[in-house]
């Protein structure tokens, strides 16, 4: 999945990104509320860590905006600022999920796990397909009960795949969703993640929809 991180800080920005990718996803980061403000309007994300006391632009402006625009990708506000009345105006600008400084990084990776699971309609941290499984919790593949090989971009694809099981998904999407903003997403290599992927699937688990993209579904 992919993660914007929108933290002023370095260290601590730097500690969120190499925790998140550490945990199967792709990581854009944003120092600033314009630079924020910029990305999770223009970019397709799966969830926001927001900071709310941004330099150039406050998070809670950054998160209005976002609202009134129609962006509903799932926000965990992250701020230093502790007071209820805080807490409150930020749930009431949008905001899923508030963790004050400081905090525990399993805590923050724990509540990101839940948003993303609500926003996918699932129950618990593991997403299944047949006798696919994947644990969101230890970023572990199962095939069969037995563990399944992947590359990074190979289990975000698979990943982002679980979490959208049975609907149609198109190359530029995917695309999207598995690089970060200083990569290069090319659609046209999502064919070859899609064939390696197959390689290591059941037959016919991912079905090419011609024209349209690709769906997972049980093996037949």
């Amino acid at each position: 999945m992919r993660i914007l991180v929108i933290e002023d800080e370095p260290t601590l920005c730097n500690q969120l990104c190499r925790s998140l990718e550490a945990a199967g996803h792709a990581v854009d980061a944003a120092g600033n509320g314009r630079d924020a403000l910029h990305l999770g309007s223009e970019k397709a994300f799966d969830a926001v860590v927001l900071d709310l006391g941004l330099p150039l632009l406050d998070g809670l402006s950054v998160l209005k905006h976002w609202r009134q625009a129609g962006h509903n990708m799932p926000v965990l506000i992250l701020t230093a600022r502790g007071e209820w009345h805080e807490r409150v105006a930020g749930i009431d600008a949008g905001a899923d999920d508030y963790l004050p400084k400081p905090f525990h990084m399993e805590e923050l990776l724990a509540r990101l796990r839940a948003l993303l699971r609500r926003a996918g309609g699932q129950a618990g941290n593991e997403l299944a397909c047949g006798p696919l499984t994947l644990d969101t919790r230890s970023a572990r593949v199962h095939l069969d009960g037995q563990p399944l090989t992947l590359t990074s971009h190979e289990f975000r694809l698979l990943a982002y795949l679980l979490h959208r099981r049975g609907e149609v998904i198109s190359r530029s999407e995917l695309a999207e969703h598995i690089y970060s903003h200083d990569s290069d997403p090319d659609s046209n290599t999502i064919e070859v993640f899609i064939g390696r992927l197959r390689k290591k699937l059941p037959p016919d688990m991912i079905e090419t929809v011609r024209g349209l993209g690709y769906r997972l579904r049980d093996p037949v």
